[in-house]
């Protein structure tokens, strides 16, 4: 867990002229709709104001962006074409000719980065799982062999693979992986020092996925991006490229099931989605990096909802009102104390020492983490007990407390409870959004383990366990 010093300066609400009950109320709301966060930052005029973490979750641990690492990837994108290695206008068949599909259709030849970053290549849909059949090896090649629907340039499609694209090309006209490319050029300079990847099978970072930071990381890079690209008194980003990613390149159509928000129809720039105010980062289960420029304001969260928009229409609600609205320092007071005691809920039941039971597990419940038939033994030692997965994986659960294991490299923090003849415990895989629910039926012999959220990587936990992620690019 990262011990680095404070990346932003802190400050009251009252301070920087923002009402702690507003705070309290977007709180109060989230809550309410029952929306599970993991971590929220609120910076205004460069200042932290309110930050808060639920337990288990802490400030010093990295967590799973997901999609939100595309906007970082677009800063990426930006360096290089300010170094003159990269343009808009370049194609992907010139900067990648080595992964250029026989037969490719004319519309393949023509795509550019500007296609890419605004993800208005052409496809109707999503391209990654059918440029992942096609060609199992080389993703780029798969992507210009899935048929085009649409002129590029004239719809805006989500398209992960777009992203997959950028991030080879940065790394082919670098000759550098892109996250060295990002630790030397942002992260260091910013004092980030614990940037984690995951990455594809060949090794290669994600580049559409897969960055863990710190969620002041996140909220010290959407300060960064409200000064233009400054830190300090340091030019790190062209405030160009600042300025051309977070404006509204073009419209976003309404996918049905997923984008009803409104902030899902306000529009995408070069790998940034446009907000009813501001701009922002996005990624899966509700990592948000939100950039109010009108506000001069930065809201970061993490957390593990089953559709983020969730959490931007209380943050528009509650929060935005109480802006130059500043209250008393004991208003002040009662919300860092509340912040301090988040936590999600425990497992609650009993200890009952010196109870062990062995249950062979069920996957037949959607979602499950472990193999159908993996044994697994509950066993008591020292007020918890040790969780064993068959020859997988053992993880040490604590009662009334969450506890810390590492069996395959990754940590997970468990805790867990008698309640009555069955066992449950909760197994944070504590740098994601996901956790398992373990519940063993000690009279029957069985057991279940199954996700909060399910992964988008696949749902067997072992894999998630295992530093660094490594899978075939199969994020949605």
């Amino acid at each position: 867990m990262s011990s680095q010093p404070a990346l932003l300066p802190r400050s009251t609400p009252a301070a920087s002229g923002v009402s702690s009950r507003s705070i309290a109320a977007l709180l109060d709301r989230l809550e309410a709709r029952s929306v599970e966060c993991h971590s929220i930052m609120v910076v205004r005029h460069g200042h932290v104001v309110a930050e808060g973490w639920w337990a288990p979750y802490s400030a010093g641990r990295p967590h799973l962006l997901y999609s939100l690492t595309k906007s970082f990837t677009s800063v990426a994108v930006g360096l290089v074409i300010a170094d003159g290695l990269l343009s808009l206008d370049d194609r992907v068949v010139d900067v990648l000719p080595d992964h250029v599909p026989a037969g490719i259709p004319e519309q393949g030849r023509r795509l550019t980065v500007h296609h890419l970053l605004s993800m208005t290549a052409g496809h109707r849909t999503d391209s990654l799982d059918e440029a992942w059949r096609l060609e199992p090896g080389d993703l780029v090649k798969g992507f210009l062999r899935v048929p085009f629907s649409e002129a590029e340039g004239t719809r805006h499609t989500y398209d992960n693979s777009t992203t997959f694209i950028l991030a080879r090309m940065v790394e082919r006209v670098t000759g550098r992986g892109l996250p060295e490319l990002l630790d030397e050029r942002l992260f260091t300079p910013m004092g980030i020092d614990h940037a984690e990847w995951d990455r594809v099978a060949s090794g290669a970072a994600f580049g559409f996925h897969g960055l863990h930071l710190t969620t002041e990381a996140v909220a010290a890079f959407g300060e960064l991006l409200l000064r233009g690209g400054l830190w300090g008194d340091r030019r790190l980003v062209p405030r160009e490229w600042v300025e051309l990613a977070t404006r509204r390149h073009i419209d976003t159509p309404q996918v049905e099931g997923w984008s009803e928000n409104p902030d899902a129809l306000c529009g995408y720039g070069y790998q940034f989605w446009m907000s009813r105010h501001g701009y922002r980062g996005d990624g899966a289960f509700g990592q948000l990096c939100v950039v109010v420029p009108s506000h001069d304001l930065v809201v970061a969260v993490t957390g593990a909802t089953v559709q983020g928009e969730e959490i931007l229409g209380p943050l528009w609600e509650c929060l935005l009102p109480g802006m130059d609205q500043a209250g008393s320092a004991q208003d002040d007071e009662v919300l860092a104390d509340r912040l301090r005691r988040l936590s999600l809920a425990p497992v609650p039941g009993s200890a009952a020492p010196g109870r062990s039971v062995k249950a062979r597990l069920d996957a037949s419940a959607e979602g499950s983490a472990l193999p159908d038939g993996t044994t697994v033994i509950v066993d008591p030692v020292d007020g918890g007990w040790l969780l064993r997965f068959g020859a997988l994986l053992d993880v040490e659960a604590g009662h009334g407390e969450w506890r810390e294991s590492s069996p395959l490299g990754r940590p997970v923090v468990a805790a867990g409870a008698w309640q009555g003849d069955t066992f449950v415990a909760d197994l944070y895989v504590i740098t994601t959004p996901h956790r398992v629910r373990l519940v063993v039926d000690a009279d029957a012999g069985t057991a279940v383990a199954t996700w909060n959220v399910a992964p988008l990587t696949g749902p067997d936990l072992a894999l998630h366990l295992r530093s660094p992620l490594m899978t075939r690019p199969d994020v949605a």
